[in-house]
């Protein structure tokens, strides 16, 4: 492939009960609501995102809430753990403050440099928080819960569960341009761009684990970035050239999407960069109100009639 991600843009998963999703996600671990509206391809269904202050590629983490969705199953063919980036110093602090949060977390564990604490959200969502080395630049989202010096600052990476690791590790370097470095045991790693926080995937390979199904508390698809429009087209192309089934360019009113899979069956994404969540909303105002696309205004009333109400925590609003 000649086009390259530079790193991840968002992982989407299926989450349960909306209101629990929203109090976990903006308190306990202290991201921004940067956009309340809906699945596109279901409106009576919110679609929430997660974020740093303005909703960057990279920082993102998004839901489809059912209140009633069955019970996922984490095993191959899918995104098993998404890991958020944290200061080096932080674990400890985040250690306590989960714990008083009423969410159990693992002893912090040490690999290749990074310290690593996984626990799991209110629906069995596998989660994990790192502290890179190297550090993390990007800005933060800064509440009176999670305060600046210990908060998240995006996504580091996600971890894919595979049965067999050959396909899957050529369609991340052929398809998504990324770059083999390492392996320690059953995982492979490897990088877009420069590396580091937000630019990682982990291939595990785990080929007696169940097939996994799809359902609350596990991940729908994971999304690449693209810088626009232009080099999304170029790359879809590039793809359909190489025999890969990817979806038409699909309007997703923050940004514009591409959909395949991977062959060890996680189903992926190449999302653009532009035109970002402050399309038609103030910055300040981020996430407040239920914001639907222009083909879905018409419909308005019964949409907001068929989903429930959301109370947004005062975190959620700029100091």
């Amino acid at each position: 492939m000649s086009i390259k991600t530079s790193g991840l843009h968002h992982v989407t998963a299926i989450g349960g009960d909306p209101q629990r999703n929203v109090d976990f996600y903006t308190r306990a671990l202290g991201l921004r609501l940067v956009k309340t509206t809906v699945n596109f391809d279901d409106p009576g269904t919110f679609h929430l995102y997660y974020g740093d202050e303005h909703g960057k590629p990279g920082s993102l983490m998004t839901f489809f809430p059912w209140r009633d969705a069955p019970k996922g199953r984490h095993g191959t063919g899918q995104a098993t753990t998404t890991s958020f980036s944290v200061p080096e110093t932080s674990l400890g602090w985040w250690k306590r403050h989960l714990s008083e949060n009423r969410v159990e977390t693992s002893q912090i564990r040490n690999s290749d440099g990074e310290e690593t604490l996984t626990f799991a959200d209110p629906d069995g969502l596998k989660l994990a928080l790192v502290a890179h080395p190297q550090g993390d630049p990007r800005d933060p989202w800064d509440t009176k819960l999670v305060p600046a010096e210990h908060a998240i600052r995006g996504l580091h990476s996600v971890t894919l569960s595979v049965s067999k690791e050959d396909a899957t590790a050529g369609m991340l370097t052929d398809g998504l341009g990324l770059t083999f470095v390492g392996q320690e045991e059953n995982r492979l790693r490897f990088s877009a761009g420069e590396g580091g926080p937000g630019a990682l995937v982990d291939v595990l390979v785990t080929p007696d684990a169940p097939r996994g199904l799809v359902a609350a508390g596990t991940v729908h698809h994971v999304a690449w970035r693209a810088p626009d429009e232009a080099t999304q087209a170029a790359w879809r192309d590039e793809l359909i050239d190489d025999g890969v089934n990817v979806t038409s360019i699909l309007d997703r009113q923050y940004f514009r999407s591409i959909y395949f899979r991977e062959p060890g069956g996680t189903l992926l994404e190449v999302a653009t960069d532009e035109p970002g969540f402050a399309i038609d909303e103030p910055l300040l105002e981020l996430g407040r109100a239920l914001k639907l696309p222009p083909w879905l205004e018409p419909k308005r009333e019964d949409i907001e009639a068929m989903l429930p109400k959301l109370d947004l925590p005062s975190e959620n609003n700029p100091r």
